[in-house]
């Protein structure tokens, strides 16, 4: 058995933070564990190379819901990156940290949007400088794309000509308005938490690094975590806490994890077989997505991707472009250009996320579209509906059940509906209606409100934002305090998406990571 001060477990958007953070005095000894390899598949690194890991196994959960009672019964695929980076590393890279009211209605003291802005700020090495809102010289990179495309700015367009403002910068003062998004990338690469974070901290002498070692179990004397066992190279392998076991796996690998070790619903626990150290119904409880429906547009001009992939001499460009420029369809994130806005005139913010991309297909990460598309997109910032995360079993190789339970409420059904009544209008407004020669999907089928509703549920999905599944908060049903301890417990924190008391307005990797900055430092203040 080997001790170290702290064991991180999980590499991803917060534990890769956590190593670096807690290892920079040299004061502290860290352990930190991935389920995954590390990061060395090529189309980590490459921007559009989201789209060749969607099924990877090797670097992928590729987790599976349980029948959706609101989605006509379909279990949704659900990615998760089990690799050094962990989601940072696969995801579509954008950069939205949610708006201010998020954080402030959480109700927590200190997780505020006053408390978490300095956090943001200590993150970011921003491409266009620092300024009240943004920071540079941190190790997260965050950039503009590389290029512009007359798609995207007809999109923006069309959606100022409805009264949507222009917003040059959704993390600034306002999110509301459309413009292009920002994305974790530097030079035309991704740029991960493992990238930006792991790799300057991976020379000290007090982090060690351990890849393909899938925790099994936290290890309890009484109340307080001693350790963790985790099985790696076919053999089963214990490492010893003198300060804290943190778990930094995500919104399903945390409460799994939580759940296998004996913390969790008695009743799920007791009939499992697992001895139980703590009832805490709240572990897997009030898990919150965001529900994602995609349209897609036949173009009047070849000037998509799915042009470029139509053709060999496109094809050979497009890579020989990034190889020798670090520009072109390769440096696109999933979503080039983007508006945040209220489908009600009488909401005080925004309630939706329309995504715009240069290409289309009908399966994500799946082939394109043989002929010119482009997709738009409808995320829910902020739905009521809530799911839950459960063991299957005793055994830590079996994947989690996972149910999201999207449209469960009327508010969340009567967003979605006015929501891509109001994205038809803008598509079909001019100057991106100039572009379009037909509307491939939904298309004339989808005409009332029932009609998009049963679009909703037989084609919506994961936009891939879990939270709130170890949820932080002073009630009886929250999973961890404001310093991220588990409530009952000792010598253990989670310090991930999961603590969001509620799913943040947008993508969910920035806030992570300023989740983990402030939880750095919660942990060396104890120290």
């Amino acid at each position: 058995m080997r001790t170290f001060d702290y064991i991180v477990v999980g590499a991803g958007s917060a534990g890769c933070v956590l190593a670096n953070r807690l290892t920079a005095s040299g004061r502290h000894t860290v352990l930190l564990l991935e389920a995954g390899p590390r990061d060395t598949d090529p189309w980590i690194h490459i921007p559009l190379g989201y789209g060749k890991l969607f099924t990877k196994a090797r670097t992928n959960w590729s987790y599976e819901s349980e029948p959706e009672p609101g989605l006509n019964g379909r279990r949704i695929f659900t990615p998760r990156g089990k690799v050094l980076g962990g989601s940072s590393s696969i995801n579509g890279l954008v950069y939205i940290r949610g708006q201010r009211e998020d954080f402030d209605e959480w109700g927590v003291p200190g997780w505020d949007y006053k408390g978490l802005l300095p956090y943001f700020i200590k993150s970011e090495d921003q491409q266009r400088g620092a300024s009240e809102w943004h920071g540079v010289g941190g190790p997260q990179a965050v950039g503009d794309l590389p290029d512009r495309h007359e798609l995207a700015d007809a999109f923006i367009a069309s959606a100022k000509a409805l009264g949507i403002p222009g917003n040059d910068d959704f993390n600034g003062a306002s999110q509301e308005g459309a413009g292009y998004y920002q994305a974790t990338t530097r030079n035309g690469r991704r740029v991960s938490t493992a990238v930006g974070y792991l790799r300057p901290a991976l020379k000290r002498p007090n982090l060690r690094v351990e890849t393909e070692a899938l925790a099994t179990r936290v290890l309890f004397e009484g109340a307080r975590a001693t350790g963790v066992e985790y099985r790696q190279g076919g053999q089963l392998h214990t490492a010893r806490a003198a300060r804290e076991v943190i778990l930094s796996g995500g919104a399903f690998n945390s409460p799994q994890l939580l759940q296998l070790s004996g913390v969790g619903p008695r009743g799920l626990l007791d009939g499992l077989g697992i001895p139980v150290v703590l009832d805490a119904p709240g572990v897997g409880d009030a898990l919150q997505d965001h529900l994602y429906v995609r349209t897609f547009w036949r173009c009047t001009k070849p000037i998509t991707l799915n042009d470029d992939m139509m053709s060999l001499w496109r094809q050979a460009g497009v890579g020989l472009n990034y190889l020798l420029r670090r520009r072109g369809p390769l440096t696109v994130s999933a979503g080039m250009a983007a508006a945040f806005t209220r489908t009600r005139p009488d909401l005080a913010r925004p309630d939706a996320q329309y995504y715009f991309i240069n290409f289309a297909s009908m399966k994500r990460g799946g082939l394109l579209h043989p002929f010119s598309a482009f997709t738009c997109s409808l995320s829910q910032l902020r739905p009521e509906s809530r799911g839950w995360v459960r063991i299957r079993s005793a055994d830590p190789g079996d994947a989690p059940a996972i149910q999201y339970n999207y449209l469960s409420t009327e508010e969340d059904r009567r967003m979605m509906v006015d929501g891509l009544k109001l994205l038809r209008r803008l598509v079909n407004t001019a100057p991106i209606s100039q572009y379009v020669a037909g509307e491939e999907h939904p298309g004339a089928r989808v005409a009332s409100d029932a009609d998009w509703l049963a679009f909703c549920r037989e084609s919506g999905e994961t936009v891939f934002h879990p939270t709130s599944t170890c949820r932080m908060g002073a009630d009886a049903g929250s999973v961890v305090d404001a310093n991220l301890r588990v409530r009952g417990l000792a010598g253990i924190r989670v310090i991930d998406a999961s603590i969001m008391p509620g799913v943040v307005s947008g993508n969910t990797n920035a806030a992570t990571i300023a989740i983990a900055e402030k939880g750095a430092d919660l942990v060396l203040a104890d120290a």
